[in-house]
């Protein structure tokens, strides 16, 4: 490994995982909610809509946790992440919240998660969310280069691209056709191996 300190980051659905709110609208029936940050690059406004028609339908954490617990990671997954995690360490930056992250990240070897937090009604019902900070995937990106690592990211939304285009390296990984002609100075990948050889040329 060379001598610089590297940390690989990468974003959490899409990526490593199908994307948790479109499972939900498939189990829940609810094909509004399959709009995820592919479609809508402002967060905020994603989510407070999102909650609103779970408020709307009279749905909350519990029924969104029983879906979660039946998704498994994308094939190929783990095994592309133990690789990767034996090379090099490996942050999952995502927007998604610990609520939803725990069963995943069992499934994906508990891998560290860098997310955010669900507040949630006695109930059950999901009243709003707390990000960790702002423009979270960018600022823990340059707080990890603010003290000495060097950042490799990869990313399949817009919600990516600024951590993706701040750090020494940066992959599209499976993401729309739209965002990759977008943003034709980043390398797309589709496969996993592609994706580990890019990242493993930065480090060695």
């Amino acid at each position: 490994m060379a001598n610089e300190m590297y940390i690989t980051c990468l974003d959490l659905e899409g990526v490593l995982v199908p994307e948790i709110w479109i499972a939900f609208a498939k189990a829940s029936g609810i094909p509004e909610l399959t709009r995820t940050t592919r479609d809508e690059p402002d967060y905020d406004r994603l989510m407070k809509w999102r909650l609103g028609i779970l408020k709307e339908h009279h749905l909350g954490l519990k029924e969104i946790q029983d879906v979660i617990e039946t998704i498994d990671p994308l094939p190929g997954a783990r095994e592309f992440l133990d690789k990767l995690r034996d090379k090099c360490q490996t942050i999952i930056i995502s927007d998604t919240f610990t609520q939803f992250a725990a069963p995943l990240m069992r499934k994906l070897g508990q891998p560290t998660i860098f997310c955010n937090t669900l507040e949630v009604a006695p109930d059950g019902e999901i009243t709003g969310f707390k990000m960790r900070c702002a423009q979270s995937k960018l600022t823990t990106v340059k707080a990890l280069q603010s003290i000495g690592f060097t950042t490799i990211a990869s990313g399949d939304s817009h919600n990516d691209l600024a951590m993706i285009k701040a750090s020494k390296a940066g992959f599209l990984f499976r993401s729309t056709e739209q965002i990759k002609a977008n943003n034709p100075d980043l390398k797309a990948y589709e496969e996993y191996d592609d994706l580990l050889n890019a990242i493993l040329a930065e480090i060695n």
